[in-house]
């Protein structure tokens, strides 16, 4: 059994309607969730094949820091995905700068986190002092360089060209993601 913290305002998010979100995660990941909404506590317990029980914790974080939860089940889609969080907090000196920076990451209207996720393919999303990605683990490295180049005061256009390279990148023949079919 794993045990994962997610902020109270998520809750409700996990749940879902009448239960139905909270349901859909235990019945395809395999696991029972037992949530407790006072704390933000979630205890996950898989309950069917091990290897799908592994994802189970990773969605609950997931929904946790921002993403949809149609969003966080796609780690159960296929193996290869994968979850990753970047604390932008750590990076940062105060609560001023902490700001600037999330400024920076999400950019005006939005743009810099929309560029990041259509350039990379990655579902990103900035929620409280994280920024998440879920995508193959190429498209979840090339969001991590550029919000740790954002992160270090890199121009947004040197991060634009940097991802713009990397998205032709991942275009070229034979550098594309499979799914193993077999």
């Amino acid at each position: 059994m794993q045990h994962v913290k997610i902020p109270q305002d998520r809750i409700g998010v996990l749940i879902g309607e009448g239960g139905a979100t909270m349901r859909e995660i235990e019945e395809r990941a395999e696991v029972r969730l037992d949530i407790d909404s006072e704390t933000g506590a979630v205890a996950v317990e898989s309950v069917g094949d091990p290897v799908l029980g592994l994802k189970g914790p990773e969605i609950v974080e997931a929904i946790g820091r921002g993403f949809a939860p149609e969003d966080a089940l796609v780690l159960l889609d296929d193996e290869m995905m994968m979850f990753e969080l970047v604390d932008v907090d750590a990076a940062t000196r105060n609560e001023k700068d902490l700001e600037r920076k999330k400024g920076r990451l999400i950019g005006e209207n939005g743009r810099t986190r929309e560029l990041m996720a259509e350039l990379t393919g990655a579902e990103v999303v900035i929620y409280g002092t994280t920024v998440g990605a879920i995508g193959a683990p190429q498209q979840v490295e090339v969001v991590r360089s550029a919000v740790e180049m954002l992160l270090d005061g890199a121009p947004h256009g040197a991060v634009y060209s940097f991802l713009e390279r990397k998205h032709n990148e991942l275009k070229q023949p034979g550098m594309e993601y499979h799914q193993y079919t077999g």
